[in-house]
């Protein structure tokens, strides 16, 4: 298989497609290759949309592809359309791998709607965070999934989340795949097993588009490195009790035996993420650093809530992922106190990833909690409490997009590269599991 020729032969995209353009892709795909793939229901969102997935293949062993668990990262949408093309369109590209493909482009319908606001438009990091929306914890697809153990348990799956359910416990997959990505991070990836081997074939496939890895801080403290950028999978009772919330569907898959693989690509390149250079900073006052300023955050955005919350009116989705990052992500930042090392330099890639993840939490929260607003606006509350916040949050918001703007104005990474990335990542995996 070459893998770099079906990187190549991804068009240029210039948006991503809203829900209903997936809809009529899929039958549009249905119906062109009729005698091949077999599209289906799976279940329905909380808002009554269908989940719908496309299977084709015939190999002995299956494989689930899941695009969309998180509304705010559409790259796997793209993704999963390329994939199911290949597979239609090459016969031996299709044998030779030896699967049955279950593919699902959006398993978030409902979250993928509120993003659509800036799918249209990607590329501008103001544009994005002003019409972004990423569910409250327990609103997450990917991280609801059935879970016991160590004391802990938790059985609040979604609809969307017990449709995936039940079509693994149909298939039984030896390989799935989770379709994520970051924002202005490198590129990185999430395996369920330490295997050096696919590790360093996936580490590859980034450079061949030009896209820097990422050597700055891991998403969650104290992550595990099969190597460099490349993560043993989180999950399991011990994280889901710290934040009350489920299993990842790494759990779930673990089940069946299942490889599972997460790839995270970021929207905006800066090479600085990559640039593994000692500073004269040591690590420890770079976490210190960034922690203080976290918090600071979160207490300003805090206040902002207290001085609303009695005259809020409408239950929104803003409101719930909004409510629900106070707690979320004090928790995310007491992980990070007291790590072994912190006396040693910090690398230019840990300051400036360190500083875009201010700068990301920054610009998620205020711009949920301006939607929040916006929703109380359109309802036709606009008692003076919520005039004078969402006046203050707005100048808040646009004070900390000209700060992020004028530290990284990185480039925008085209989007056929990015969904190059997943692809390839998507065909050595499936190779390399299948033996």
């Amino acid at each position: 298989m070459d893998v770099r020729e079906q990187m190549r032969r991804v068009p240029d995209f210039d948006r991503f497609p809203s829900v209903d353009e997936m809809h009529a892709e899929l039958d549009e795909l249905a119906a062109r290759h009729p005698g091949l793939v077999r599209l289906r229901s799976i279940g329905t969102s909380r808002l009554g949309e269908p989940l719908r997935a496309l299977t084709l293949g015939s190999g002995p062993r299956d494989a689930l592809v899941i695009g969309g668990p998180h509304p705010n990262e559409p790259i796997g949408s793209l993704t999963v359309s390329q994939l199911i093309r290949r597979l239609c369109e090459d016969a031996e590209l299709r044998d030779s791998l030896g699967y049955r493909w279950h593919l699902i482009p959006c398993v978030d319908p409902d979250g993928a709607r509120l993003n659509e606001g800036w799918y249209a438009g990607p590329g501008d990091r103001r544009h994005y965070a002003r019409h972004f929306y990423r569910p409250a914890w327990n609103d997450q697809v990917e991280w609801t999934f059935p879970l016991t153990g160590d004391g802990y348990s938790f059985h609040g799956s979604l609809p969307e989340t017990e449709a995936l359910m039940r079509l693994m416990d149909e298939v039984r997959p030896s390989f799935v795949y989770s379709l994520h990505n970051g924002e202005y991070s490198g590129a990185y990836y999430y395996v369920n097993r330490h295997d050096p081997d696919l590790a360093a074939r996936l580490i590859e496939l980034p450079g061949w588009e030009g896209i820097p890895m990422h050597h700055g801080e891991p998403e969650l403290p104290g992550a595990i490195a099969i190597a460099p950028a490349v993560y043993l999978t989180p999950g399991g009772a011990g994280q889901a009790k710290q934040f009350g919330a489920g299993g990842g569907s790494a759990d779930y898959a673990a089940r069946f035996g299942a490889l599972h693989l997460i790839t995270e690509l970021p929207y905006w390149a800066d090479e600085r993420i990559s640039d593994t250079t000692p500073t004269a900073t040591p690590y420890g006052d770079v976490l210190k650093t960034g922690l203080a300023a976290q918090g600071e955050l979160l207490d300003v955005l805090r206040s902002a809530m207290d001085s609303v919350r009695r005259d809020l009116t409408v239950y929104s989705p803003f409101r719930r992922s909004a409510e629900d990052m106070f707690d979320t992500y004090r928790k995310f930042a007491d992980g990070w106190e007291d790590l072994p090392g912190a006396d040693r330099p910090a690398t230019v890639a840990e300051l400036f990833g360190n500083r875009q993840t201010l700068h990301m939490r920054r610009l998620r929260f205020a711009g949920t909690l301006c939607r929040m607003l916006d929703a109380e606006a359109a309802a036709g509350n606009l008692t003076p409490a919520v005039r004078e916040q969402r006046a203050r949050l707005r100048e808040l918001f646009e004070g900390w997009c000209d700060e992020a703007e004028a530290e990284s104005a990185g480039r925008p990474i085209p989007i056929r590269k990015l969904v190059a990335v997943q692809l390839a990542a998507a065909l050595v995996t499936a190779e390399h599991a299948r033996g």
